[in-house]
């Protein structure tokens, strides 16, 4: 039977149930610790009994098992609705981060009430293979050996004499095929069948039955890492794209159970501090006008062979002049409202080296709270050219600790999110 679990980041999870009815059994923690293991313990921490997730979000499926992990922006005690919030939330935010393809999936598909993000990406995936099929899969030539009763192709002499001493009437030859027997085909077949092993929905289960009696005979091979290095982008590869992306998730983080088949575990984490600056980035892209340009983590010099490079970088040209802000992003909560001095100093190289006049260190929050620039105590460095002229130039040098509530009135993603940030960062 099939169980969903939801938590927040850096919630625990154990063998005991606690207030939400939420428990491990034995084998899903041990199976939980054997995966952190194999990752440099670094998407949660074991603790007595349990686990205790980090800043990784998304989903894990042991077996029967799916633990959903939501993002949160308080500390308050949650409550059931939180986590539909969050829910829904999560999956906005990987829609606009283009993580999930909001082209192959329908409005009322999204909207749709699924058990977790891997139902999402399942359903995705069998979308585009879907799309392939109707379409019409790859064909590609492949050697072939074989022993035939007509010749064809090279006839191998040492194997023919060695196969056909007696039936002369045979030859051995290595010939071409023009068939699906391809790596792309071959994988997208991989992926279905882990997908058949992984889902506890009947109508997901019928739809992979469906796709593989539409599927063609081909022969399934165990795929690896450099399986999908050795494809090459062409025009006829392009339509497999997104298919081929998911079928990489799937297959790579799929960790089969060998001994007792029965805890199979898949998981689609992602860095929310990642998918954080990321977010903000595209919201502010959309919210842009004319006289701003957007450029992510642009690099510069800074220490012999090492850079410094800031989250965001907007640039706003009014009339001749041109101005420059830097946005550094950070997904956790502060404790009042104080960033960390290490924070504070790594806005400070940044407005040296952009010549910034402002920044802001953008954390999230489910409230608002009353900002202002604080200023650094030096000025930013006036330029050769600025020193020989007899001019008082402005050398502002200030940091902003901004916070912006990721959801709106009605607790929903919000949308204006870059609009806000333009206003708290440019135009105060």
């Amino acid at each position: 039977m099939s169980r969903v679990i939801q938590v927040f980041e850096f919630e625990k999870l154990t063998i005991h149930k606690d207030e939400l009815d939420r428990q491990l059994t034995k084998k899903e923690l041990e199976k939980l610790y054997e995966f952190n293991d194999k990752n440099d313990n670094c998407y949660f921490t074991g603790i007595r009994d349990g686990v205790k997730f980090k800043n990784f979000v998304g989903v894990i499926q042991i077996g029967g098992l799916t633990i959903e992990i939501l993002p949160k922006t308080d500390k308050n005690k949650s409550i059931k609705e939180d986590y539909n919030t969050w829910h829904k939330a999560l999956i906005n935010m990987l829609r606009i981060c283009k993580h999930i393809n909001i082209t192959s999936m329908s409005e009322a598909n999204l909207k749709k009430k699924h058990n977790s993000i891997l139902e999402l990406y399942f359903e995705m995936y069998l979308d585009e293979v879907e799309q392939l099929l109707r379409v019409g899969l790859i064909k590609k030539y492949r050697k072939y050996s074989s022993n035939i009763l007509a010749l064809k192709g090279r006839l191998d002499f040492n194997k023919n004499i060695q196969q056909n001493l007696i039936h002369q009437e045979r030859f051995y030859t290595s010939h071409q095929i023009y068939d699906y027997e391809n790596i792309v085909n071959q994988i997208l077949l991989r992926g279905l069948t882990i997908l058949k092993s992984l889902t506890n929905n009947s109508i997901l289960s019928d739809r992979i039955n469906r796709v593989n009696l539409n599927f063609p005979e081909i022969k399934e091979i165990s795929i690896q890492k450099h399986h999908f290095e050795q494809i090459k982008d062409n025009r006829k590869i392009v339509p497999y794209s997104k298919a081929l992306q998911i079928a990489k998730m799937l297959i790579l983080n799929y960790s089969p159970d060998i001994i007792s088949g029965q805890e199979n575990m898949l998981t689609l984490l992602f860095d929310m501090n990642k998918l954080w600056e990321e977010y903000i980035y595209r919201m502010l892209i959309r919210s842009k006008s004319e006289v701003f340009n957007v450029s992510p983590q642009d690099n510069q010099k800074f220490w012999e062979n090492r850079t410094i490079r800031p989250d965001i970088v907007i640039t706003h040209k009014n009339s001749d002049i041109s101005e420059t802000y830097i946005i550094d992003t950070k997904w956790k909560i502060i404790e009042a409202n104080k960033p960390s001095d290490n924070d504070l100093k790594q806005m400070f190289a940044y407005n040296m080296y952009w010549d910034a006049k402002k920044s802001m260190l953008l954390y999230p929050s489910s409230k608002s709270i009353i900002e202002g620039f604080g200023n650094y105590h030096k000025g930013r460095e006036l330029k050769e050219y600025e020193k020989d002229v007899e001019i008082e130039y402005d050398r502002t040098n200030q940091c902003k600790v901004g916070f912006i509530n990721v959801l709106d009135e009605n607790n929903q993603l919000n949308l204006d999110i870059g609009k806000d940030i333009f206003e708290k960062i440019v135009m105060k």
